[in-house]
């Protein structure tokens, strides 16, 4: 029987292509792939973890959210940015307004956006761009309830609890289509009109 997800596998070596990161892990949002990129990254340093982590004011909100959820601290600060800035100090780049041929940052955790308002956009969904083969292999088992791709769940073993939020195959292959007709160089996206999420107390 063929396997629905290959395609799933097609598109993710297409954006590794595309962008220059050495592995692309797709999710089915952004702020699904900030999560697991956050997690990841407080997974060997609880220092961090303590002492938070920075992103300006005024951005999506399910940015401070993703780092809240992930066990993080979220701090804010007053930043002007196009296209992508980084949660500082992790190695992690909210790339959501931004995507264009080479624009992978070596040794960066960068995360982009798909959705439909997006430069490479469906209904819905992310990625993960990266050069950390462990980091590669576990966020594959994180996005799919901490499953082995590939393997049935009978013949399985579980160590860790993953999340449900995985690419759909339709997804992806719409995108792969999408992919191919791109430009080589898009211009970051305007911002939103992003509120000042440092003035909600949901955050303090």
């Amino acid at each position: 029987m063929p396997n629905p997800f290959q395609v799933v596998r097609d598109f993710e070596r297409a954006v590794c292509g595309y962008t220059g990161a050495p592995y692309c892990v797709t999710t089915n949002s952004c702020t699904m792939a900030l999560l697991l990129a956050c997690k990841w990254a407080f997974r060997d340093t609880g220092r961090v973890r303590n002492c938070g982590v920075s992103i300006p004011s005024r951005t999506y909100v399910g940015v401070p959210m993703s780092i809240i959820n992930a066990g993080g601290k979220v701090f804010f600060r007053d930043e002007e940015w196009l296209g992508m800035y980084r949660l500082s100090p992790l190695p992690i780049w909210d790339s959501a307004r931004f995507f264009s041929s080479g624009m992978y940052v070596p040794g960066s955790m960068q995360c982009v956006s798909f959705h439909a308002t997006k430069i490479l956009g469906d209904t819905q969904g992310g990625a993960i761009l990266l050069d950390n083969a462990e980091a590669d292999r576990w966020f594959r088992r994180m996005r799919f309830d901490g499953r082995t791709e590939g393997v049935p769940p009978n013949k399985d073993t579980f160590t860790e609890i993953g999340y449900h939020c995985y690419m759909s195959p339709d997804v992806a292959a719409r995108l792969l289509h999408k992919l191919s007709v791109l430009p080589k160089r898009n211009e970051p996206l305007p911002n939103g009109d992003y509120p000042d999420l440092s003035m909600f107390k949901v955050f303090r």
